[in-house]
């Protein structure tokens, strides 16, 4: 019987791989294929090239199939240039920990006390034994991410909000302390781990480094580029099973909670009704990149890496570099302005995307765009003639305002959560906005 499921996982992943190409896993081969021969609008790869240099990118590629189809690198970073994940790197432990998994060293169900022992947090030992590795993989381990340093993995600084499950937050600590939960469950540390279980067979190279209280991934834009045709080829690298645990990869690239839809087992989700942000508890109406695929899982880290994963196009693209603007911890608004030019250059039509802003609706009124870079805008009721506007920092500090107003320029604000007060004919209105880059 064994031998009969060793067969058909084998036969079933040869057919999924068949249309897509695996480079070597040792040496600098990779089969390329022109724009032209795809039909891509090579006219637009300029456009879409001096955007990616003015917003400090570093590597820029494109795989199609597999293939490299783009391939860009700025200033004095090469194709063997070794650059930092940030967050996105937490996508990579989410798929590592599905292989532990597997491997019944652990349980997703397990309290994560289990395996970091008791007193990790600041919490009662029973507020303590409720939080499992699932809600460190899903960002609900109901821990304050607002205490002055969200990094910090001492259990100082790891205090109580909420009952685990019950609220989402992007909180970089309890997510750092899976690599605790990794070594604990697996008795090796996560470089060696991953060495053995998915570089060797994949030709990635790179490993975790500790910064600060963070352990960040490193490598070259090719090996983020592998990473992605692993996932593209649901876990496996050519015919070579590593992530067999099906249910598991399913459930890592799908809605993970009733919270944030658009949010798997740390990695992002594209096509959701609805998305949060990090040092947010605003729940935003519509999908987390509009102008891009709605297949699409995206591994994101700040000052804009970007690892993209496209089934329904076979694509997969990859983005390292500096800030583009402002150092955002997740670059959700950049990866989708990237996807401006290249859905362009890639004649990409998407089917059923709302061709609109994000949009909030108070009252009658309508505030968009929600999150916002330059300029909010509203849109009220035929009745209403005159509207005042404020808007307030999280420090309650009145920070722009405008009198019987449409729109409001808002470029000078700092990226952050604001409050917006509006007033029209003697009542009082209030609701709330983001400000990118």
């Amino acid at each position: 019987m064994k031998y009969c499921f060793s067969f058909l996982l084998l036969f079933f992943v040869t057919i999924s791989s068949q249309s897509i190409y695996f480079p070597p896993v040792t040496g600098s081969q990779w089969e390329t294929v022109s724009p032209s021969t795809l039909n891509w609008d090579t006219t637009k790869i300029d456009s879409l090239y001096s955007f990616l240099q003015g917003t400090n990118t570093k590597a820029f590629l494109v795989l199609k199939d597999g293939k490299i189809v783009l391939e860009k690198y700025f200033g004095s970073f090469t194709r063997d240039s070794n650059g930092y994940w940030a967050s996105a790197g937490k996508s990579l432990t989410a798929f590592l920990v599905g292989i532990a998994k597997q491997e019944g060293s652990l349980s997703l169900y397990d309290s994560t006390s289990k395996y970091l022992g008791t007193g990790w947090t600041s919490l009662t030992p029973e507020q303590e034994g409720k939080i499992k590795v699932i809600n460190q993989l899903t960002m609900t381990s109901g821990l304050d991410d607002g205490v002055p340093d969200p990094y910090c993995t001492l259990p100082s600084c790891l205090i109580y909000k909420s009952q685990p499950g019950n609220r989402w937050a992007y909180h970089n600590a309890p997510y750092t302390l899976l690599d605790g939960v990794m070594e604990s469950a697996a008795g090796q540390n996560l470089n060696l781990f991953m060495q053995q279980r998915v570089k060797f067979i994949t030709g990635m190279n790179g490993a975790f480094f500790p910064n600060g209280y963070n352990n960040v991934y490193y490598s070259t834009p090719r090996s983020m580029a592998r990473f992605g045709l692993l996932m593209l080829n649901r876990g496996s690298w050519d015919v070579t099973p590593i992530l067999t645990d099906t249910t598991y990869f399913r459930e890592m690239t799908n809605t993970s909670n009733t919270i944030n839809k658009s949010y798997g087992y740390l990695w992002w989700l594209n096509g959701k009704e609805s998305f949060m942000l990090p040092q947010s508890q605003i729940v935003f109406p519509g999908m987390l990149s509009p102008e891009a695929p709605h297949s699409m899982i995206s591994a994101l880290g700040k000052n804009g890496q970007i690892l993209n994963i496209v089934p329904e196009l076979n694509l997969v693209t990859v983005r390292m570099g500096d800030a583009p603007g402002s150092a955002i911890e997740v670059p959700t608004l950049y990866n989708n302005d990237i996807w401006k030019i290249l859905k362009q250059v890639i004649r990409y039509t998407p089917t059923s995307v709302k061709e609109e802003p994000f949009k909030t609706q108070f009252n009658g009124m309508v505030v968009y765009p929600n999150p916002a870079t330059d300029r909010i805008n509203f849109s009220t009721p035929a009745t209403v003639l005159e509207v005042d506007v404020y808007i307030y920092s999280v420090l309650g500090e009145k920070v722009a305002e405008g009198k019987n107003i449409t729109s409001l320029d808002i470029s000078h604000l700092s990226p952050g959560v604001y409050q917006l007060i509006t007033k029209t004919q003697g009542e009082m209105s209030a609701t709330k906005f983001v400000k990118t880059r």
